[in-house]
C-alpha cells in the first residue's frame, strides 16, 4: 500500500493541533485550582482522611474566602447534617435559596437542589410541617419523584394515612402494584382506629380495601376475622353468634394460603373462638396439624399452653417431645423442660428448674424478630420496621428458626 506524500506533510500538523490543545486544557486546569482556596482543599484531605470536624472548619473557611462557591455550600449543608447540627445546615441552605431570591445567581436545578435538601434539613429535624411545605413546592418539577418519596416519610410519621395513600397512589410503579403493599397497609391502620373507635362498619369497608389493593394482606385478615368475632361476641350466645365465630374461624384459616409464617399470629385468636363454640379439642387438632406443615416456635407455644390447659402435661411434653424430634431448638427445649416439672415428683423439681432457669436466660436472646431488610431485632413483633420503616419485613419467626434454616 502507497503513502501519498501529502499525508506526510499533515500528519504534524495534527500532531501540533493536539500538543497545543492540551497545553491549553493544562493552562485552564491550573488557574482554576489555583483560583480555589487553599483551605478548600485542606478540607478535602480532612474529609478523605474521615475528620468530618476539621473538614467543616476548612470548608467554613473556603466559604468565607469565596461565597459565590455553591457547589461548597451544598458539602457544607450534608456534613451538617451527617453529624445532626441540622440548625446550622438549615443556615447554609436558607442562605443559599435568600442570596438566589435577592440576586438571581442560581440555575434553576440548583434552586430545587437548595430547596430539596433544606426540606431534608426539616425533616432531620423532626420538622415536619417546614419539611411538608418544602416537598409540596417541588411537586411537579424536576425533583418530583424526591418530594413524593419524602412526602410519604412525612405522612407515615405523622399517622396521616388518608394523605400516605393518595401521595402512594401517585407513586412511580403505582400502575405496576409496587405499591400495593404499603397501601393495604395504610387502609389497615385506619381499620385499626375505626375499631377502637366502634366504627366496624367503617373498619370493615378499609379492611376490603386493603385486601382488594393487596390479596396477599395477612393483618387485613387478621383483623378481618377479628371484626367478625367481636361482632360475635357482642350478639347473645345463639345461631347468629356462633356462625359470626364460624366465619372469623373460616377467614383466619385462609392465612395458611396467604402466607403460613404468619399463622402464629392467629392461633390465641383460634383458639378462643372455638372454645367459645365449646369446640376446644377441634382447635387443638387444627392447630397441631397447622404445626406439622409450618414448624414454628410461637405456634408450638400456643399449641403447648393449650394442651396443658386442655389435657394436662403430659400431653403437652409429648406435644414438644415429637416436636422436638423434628425441629431441635432451644426454646423448645425450654417448653420441654417445663412440661416435665409437672410430670416429676416434687422432690425432683428443683434441680430441673435450675436446669430450665439456666437454658432460659439464654433463650432470651435467641427469642427475638428481625427485620429482613436491615436486621433490626426486637422482643415484639411489628408490622412496620422501627429502624428502616419497611413494611411487612418482620416475619413472626424468632431469631433461633432463621439461624437452624437451611
Amino acid at each position: 500500500m502507497e503513502i501519498e506524500l501529502w499525508w506526510l506533510l499533515v500528519l504534524p500538523v495534527f500532531f501540533g493541533f493536539g500538543w497545543l490543545a492540551a497545553r491549553i486544557d493544562i493552562k485552564q486546569l491550573l488557574s482554576e485550582s489555583r483560583a480555589l482556596p487553599r483551605s478548600y482543599f485542606t478540607g478535602l484531605n480532612f474529609l478523605l482522611n474521615e475528620q468530618p470536624d476539621k473538614a467543616i472548619e476548612a470548608f467554613l473557611e473556603a466559604a468565607r474566602l469565596d461565597p459565590e462557591t455553591v457547589e461548597l455550600h451544598f458539602a457544607l449543608g450534608n456534613l451538617f447534617r451527617r453529624r445532626g447540627e441540622t440548625d446550622r445546615a438549615i443556615r447554609v441552605h436558607k442562605h443559599l435559596i435568600e442570596r438566589d431570591a435577592s440576586l438571581s445567581q442560581l440555575s434553576e436545578e440548583q434552586r430545587l437542589h437548595a430547596l430539596a435538601e433544606l426540606g431534608q434539613d426539616y425533616l432531620k429535624a423532626g420538622l415536619l410541617d417546614r419539611a411538608e411545605e418544602i416537598f409540596v413546592k417541588l411537586r411537579g418539577t424536576q425533583r418530583d419523584e424526591e418530594a413524593l418519596r419524602n412526602l410519604l416519610e412525612i405522612y407515615q410519621q405523622e399517622k396521616d394515612w388518608e394523605k400516605a395513600i393518595a401521595i402512594a397512589e401517585q407513586m412511580p410503579g403505582h400502575a405496576e402494584h409496587l405499591w400495593q403493599k404499603e397501601i393495604a397497609e395504610f387502609h389497615c391502620e385506619l381499620a385499626a382506629s375505626d375499631l377502637l373507635n366502634g366504627r366496624l362498619d367503617e373498619a370493615r369497608r378499609r379492611l376490603d380495601a386493603a385486601l382488594a389493593t393487596n390479596r396477599k394482606c395477612v393483618r387485613a385478615t387478621l383483623m378481618r376475622g377479628e371484626l367478625e368475632a367481636k361482632l360475635g361476641a357482642g350478639e347473645a350466645a345463639d345461631a347468629a353468634s356462633a356462625a359470626r365465630l364460624e366465619a372469623a374461624l373460616a377467614i383466619w384459616q385462609g392465612i395458611e394460603q396467604q402466607n403460613p409464617v404468619f399463622l402464629s399470629l392467629a392461633a390465641e385468636k383460634m383458639l378462643d373462638a372455638y372454645r367459645a363454640l365449646g369446640r376446644e379439642a377441634a382447635g387443638i387438632e387444627l392447630l397441631r396439624a397447622y404445626l406439622e406443615r409450618h414448624s414454628s416456635l410461637d405456634l408450638l407455644d400456643a399449641v403447648f399452653h393449650a394442651e396443658l390447659r386442655a389435657r394436662g402435661p403430659e400431653a403437652a411434653y409429648r406435644l414438644v417431645r415429637d416436636e422436638l424430634r423434628r425441629n431441635p431448638t432451644l426454646l423448645g427445649l425450654d417448653k420441654l423442660i417445663e412440661a416435665q416439672i409437672l410430670l416429676v415428683p416434687p422432690e425432683k423439681r428443683a434441680d430441673l428448674e435450675l436446669v430450665k432457669n439456666l437454658i432460659h436466660n439464654h433463650t432470651r436472646r435467641v427469642a427475638r424478630y428481625r427485620c429482613d431488610d436491615c436486621g433490626f431485632k426486637a422482643r415484639q413483633f411489628h408490622w412496620r420496621c422501627p429502624a428502616c420503616g419497611g413494611w411487612e419485613t418482620f416475619p413472626p419467626k424468632r431469631t433461633e428458626e432463621f439461624d437452624l434454616a437451611p
